[in-house]
């Protein structure tokens, strides 16, 4: 039997969530959430984040300015465009003039390597689209920006005319792209003519290599890792597999694979122990239920109902796992009694800087608190704030500064003859207690949760005058199980900010206005326990 080809060393993780990942039906990110996103990549040991297509719609354009005031640490940040139109200038070419003033130091431009794609898709000629590519590279490495040519369309394009697709690498790399990323833009290329594409495309090229690929085969984690064995040191993947259609390879298996696997050190191995909660985070920022059957990072990754495999597990663990889970942050299950999760605990307060100490006994009643809280519709995830105050609860001797003794929510809806037709009102009435004082205030709101939070805020107010400074960044609801009906469990997920940070607090009820007050409150505690000061007395 031949061993497989030996994986190159140095290979480059490059994120297209941001841009490629967003074509996902049903996905939409704020760009709030998006830079949430970049951070996390940007922590997690990815190289090059893509952030976009800054020619295309004011987010990303909004995305890139914002990201130019607070820059990634340590992964290049990519702006994403195309090659310059046919028959006109690189230098006026408005997609070129909008990559360029993002100030990204590095820029994937796209450009066809499919001769048929030229002439149908294009509607232009083979040698216009050479010129095209050389034209649009050479203006942007002039201007001193790291350039990775997109080929779309290669795999199939090779196929059909092998000449023609080499070609297009060859003018990218001659004008100076440092990397031409081979893209299985339909999905649908086998695992011999991925080896095939690279290996005829090293030969082609002095540049780096790189592997694009869709999952419209089920193929692309495989051919990422196919191709990276066959020479390729870039490869391009999104969170959780996201992408138009099928998806695009997920970055998650591919990392946790590379490293695993391939034995190649694309992050390291504190970084690898955070790819489940990277996972998980990104799902509940897109407001999607994270799949438990996700290879390493779902839920249900290393479980076992009881039968042979419970048996052979209590006896040694890891008799049914490939690898250990607790390399990707993940824990071995039993689905009718959890495993111990303690040491999770513990490395999120470490992530989350929150200096408690907690015993064994404290660590222990806390986990059951996390399982008995997650089994409502709770997820803490990527709701950080609401763990803080979850362990601080929890360990005695914590004292809220505010508490919520009653409150009544009234809602009509009003016929607007001016208009034409009907407005929902909605009233609020609460008591607040801070300390000894109980304040009783109301207010308007244009639905039940916003007359709560403005009647909230009000009474707030007189005790906080610094809490002024916040406001609501985001508001998601998740129905947590739909077969419920009327009945079901929802989850609010709320983003907040001060002008300075933001923090995420979760909340889950059968009743959406508690579910939305409970996040709401875990906003304002936090904030008020970490930055406010109480108003002057008198």
């Amino acid at each position: 039997m031949s061993s497989s080809p030996a994986a190159p060393q140095g290979v480059r993780l490059y994120d297209t969530t941001l841009r490629d990942g967003l074509g996902m039906e049903g996905l939409s990110l704020s760009v709030e959430d998006k830079i949430a996103i970049a951070r996390r990549l940007d922590e997690i040991g990815v190289d090059y984040v893509e952030g976009g297509y800054p020619g295309s719609n004011p987010k990303d354009a909004e995305f890139f300015a914002r990201m130019r005031e607070t820059p990634l640490r340590n992964a290049k940040l990519v702006a994403f465009g195309s090659t310059r139109r046919a028959g006109g200038d690189a230098a006026s070419d408005p997609a070129l003039l909008a990559v360029l003033e993002s100030e990204t130091p590095a820029v994937t431009l796209v450009g066809k390597s499919s001769a048929a794609q030229v002439r149908e898709v294009l509607e232009t000629t083979e040698e216009e689209n050479l010129a095209m590519i050389a034209d649009s590279v050479r203006l942007l490495v002039a201007q001193g920006r790291e350039v990775v040519f997109d080929a779309e369309h290669f795999f199939d394009g090779y196929a059909d005319d092998p000449r023609y697709a080499i070609a297009t690498l060859r003018a990218a790399a001659s004008a100076g792209a440092g990397t031409v990323a081979l893209c299985d833009t339909n999905g649908g290329s086998m695992p011999g003519a991925i080896v095939e594409g690279v290996t005829e495309a090293l030969r082609a090229v002095d540049c780096s290599i790189g592997i694009h690929v869709h999952n419209d085969a089920d193929l692309a984690v495989a051919n990422t890792l196919l191709a990276v064995q066959a020479g390729a040191t870039q490869v391009q993947a999104c969170l959780n597999g996201w992408g138009e259609r099928c998806g695009n390879a997920n970055i998650i298996s591919v990392i946790a694979n590379l490293k695993l696997k391939l034995g190649l050190d694309v992050v390291s191995d504190e970084q690898l122990a955070r790819l489940t909660e990277l996972s998980h985070f990104a799902s509940e920022l897109a407001n999607l239920a994270p799949n438990p059957q996700q290879p390493y990072v779902g839920t249900s990754a290393f479980a076992h109902k009881a039968g042979l495999h419970v048996a052979a597990i209590t006896k040694s663990a890891g008799s049914y796992t490939h690898v250990d889970p607790g390399a990707v942050g993940n824990v071995e299950r039993v689905l009718v009694s959890e495993l111990s999760g303690r040491r999770n605990i513990a490395a999120k307060l470490a992530e989350e800087s929150v200096d408690i100490e907690l015993s064994d006994e404290q660590a222990r009643e806390l986990t059951e608190q996390v399982k008995e809280q997650e089994a409502k519709g709770f997820q803490y995830e990527s709701a950080e704030a609401s763990f803080e105050l979850l362990v601080r609860r929890a360990v005695g001797g914590y004292r809220a500064p505010f508490s919520l003794e009653d409150f009544l929510v009234v809602e009509r809806r009003q016929h607007d003859r001016g208009e034409g037709g009907n407005q929902m009102l909605a009233e609020a009435m609460v008591k607040v207690r801070v300390g000894e004082t109980l304040s009783q205030t109301a207010a308007d709101g244009n639905g039940p949760v916003s007359a709560l939070d403005a009647a909230v805020r009000r009474a707030l107010l007189e005790s906080f005058p610094d809490l002024d400074r916040v406001h609501l960044v985001d508001y998601k609801v998740r129905i947590i199980n739909p077969d419920g009906g009327a009945d079901a469990a929802v989850r609010v997920l709320i983003e907040s900010t001060d002008g300075l940070r933001i923090w995420r607090t979760v909340g889950a009820s059968t009743d959406v206005v508690e579910a939305s007050w409970l996040a709401l409150q875990d906003s304002y505690e936090y904030w008020l326990l970490h930055h406010s000061r109480p108003a002057p007395a008198g």
